[in-house]
């Protein structure tokens, strides 16, 4: 299945997963003063943004670089978000143990890995992998999803009030199962592509 703007938009999306990173952010910023947090939301999306931008155009030569062929690519990035997706429907059943961060967080845990995780480093290098002429459009793709991550993280606190721990974590459950079934349609398609080139 060749991807489109839409569903690469969705895809991304998913993976980023501004919902389920609403308690992380929350978590995270109770250390900033209010009126400095939407300033600190909006620096840690513009990092995660640049960074996976910088992977859609040197993926290429990362992937030359280390040997890998976008099949392994492919695969690969199925089992990671399949483990992603596996994690969103079944969380952990212990308490997050980490304390509130004091000061300002910088990069670590907002932008990466809470935006730009190795699951959306993979899914950006495999969307230009496998269709480099449309770098453009996946960098649209991209960008309209940090705008939408941007959004929903900013009004975090609200949303997190409004709708409930509940509410909460069935948005969680039912993304993570979409995304299971994107991974094992991605790992499908790479192990086809596998069988078709054996001698």
């Amino acid at each position: 299945m060749a991807y489109t703007f839409a569903s690469a938009t969705v895809l991304l999306l998913l993976i980023t997963d501004p919902l389920g990173n609403i308690p992380i952010f929350v978590n995270a910023l109770k250390g900033v003063a209010p009126e400095r947090r939407m300033w600190v939301i909006l620096r840690e999306v513009l990092i995660a943004f640049l960074l996976l931008l910088a992977f859609m155009f040197v993926g290429d030569g990362f992937l030359r670089l280390m040997n890998l062929s976008d099949l392994s690519l492919q695969i690969a990035g199925a089992v990671v978000m399949f483990l992603i997706a596996l994690r969103m429907i079944f969380p952990s059943s212990q308490p997050d143990g980490t304390p509130p961060l004091q000061g300002e967080p910088l990069i670590v845990p907002l932008a990466i890995p809470a935006l730009a995780g190795p699951s959306a480093l993979a899914t950006v290098m495999l969307l230009v992998s496998q269709a480099p002429e449309r770098r453009m459009e996946w960098v649209a793709a991209l960008s309209v999803t940090m705008v939408v991550c941007a959004v929903v993280l900013v009004l975090s606190e609200r949303i997190q009030r409004i709708a409930g721990d509940r509410v909460m974590m069935a948005f969680e459950r039912l993304m993570g199962l979409i995304l299971v079934a994107i991974s094992v349609e991605m790992f499908l398609r790479g192990i086809r592509l596998f069988v078709t080139q054996l001698p």
